[in-house]
């Protein structure tokens, strides 16, 4: 990230990064969509979530490591210090979305994985999301909106801005082309405007934790993703300190037993 950019985060609790997701990738992943729509949705649909997405397989793993989104991870929540958390994709056709159109979020009242502060120079971010635009996004055709800046704020969020059926002064509208990816804190107050445009709102959230801390029930299991690099299978790591011998599962193995050694 460079200077304007932290500035940015640091200044709203939110970031759009254009061109995160190439033609290629969209137009791979936008058949995935697809094709789970028509196995899994009826034709009146209006909204659906997939959850656990990656379990999808194909162009969902490869970007569990995004080189364009890298970056902005390294400097929000710490170089090589996250783990994915969960994974869920939104489809919404008309209206209000699948968990309505209320802001939610925040860091206030105090929640242990939901948080931003700045110290020793730096941000240090909890729970995290990349939420991947796989269709366009106009200035008045709805989806994600927030309040910048409310990942500070030391007061709850009054409870009558809460809902935006009514587009309250304070939420801005975050939108951007297909490819766009939006990068926040989840202490930002945030949701998603009724959707409005004449096509599919279709919205990948990637949600990604400091490494030994989770939000989510389910830890992924790197095995059963057959083709996984390395870095892509440390960030599917259950939470851990990512100490050097953690893949040591037995017992008295020699470096475990060197460092219970040395802390006695």
């Amino acid at each position: 990230m460079d200077q304007h950019e932290k500035y940015l985060y640091d200044l709203q609790g939110y970031i759009t990064v254009p061109d995160s997701l190439d033609a290629d990738q969209l137009r791979r992943l936008n058949e995935e969509v697809d094709r789970h729509i028509e196995a899994e949705c009826p034709p009146d649909m209006t909204t659906h979530r997939f959850f656990d997405t990656i379990d999808w397989g194909g162009p969902l793993l490869e970007i569990i490591d995004n080189p364009r989104v890298r970056p902005y991870l390294d400097t929000t929540i710490g170089e090589d210090a996250y783990r994915l958390d969960h994974v869920y994709l939104d489809v919404i056709r008309s209206g209000k979305g699948p968990i309505g159109t209320k802001l939610h979020g925040g860091g206030v009242p105090t929640r242990s994985l939901q948080y931003y502060r700045f110290e020793e120079g730096r941000m240090w971010n909890g729970l995290s999301v990349v939420a991947y635009n796989l269709h366009d996004v106009g200035p008045m055709d709805g989806g994600f909106g927030a309040i910048p800046g409310s990942h500070k704020s030391n007061y709850p969020l009054p409870d009558e801005w809460k809902e935006m059926d009514e587009l309250q002064p304070v939420v801005r509208r975050v939108t951007g082309p297909a490819g766009t990816a939006i990068i926040f804190t989840e202490a930002l107050a945030h949701g998603t405007l009724p959707w409005t445009g004449d096509h599919e709102r279709r919205t990948l959230f990637f949600k990604f934790s400091p490494h030994a801390s989770s939000w989510y029930a389910r830890y992924y299991d790197a095995d059963d993703y057959p083709g996984l690099n390395e870095r892509q299978r440390t960030i599917l790591e259950a939470p851990n300190n990512r100490y050097a011998y953690r893949f040591e599962r037995t017992p008295g193995s020699k470096p475990q037993a060197e460092y219970e050694k040395e802390q006695k």
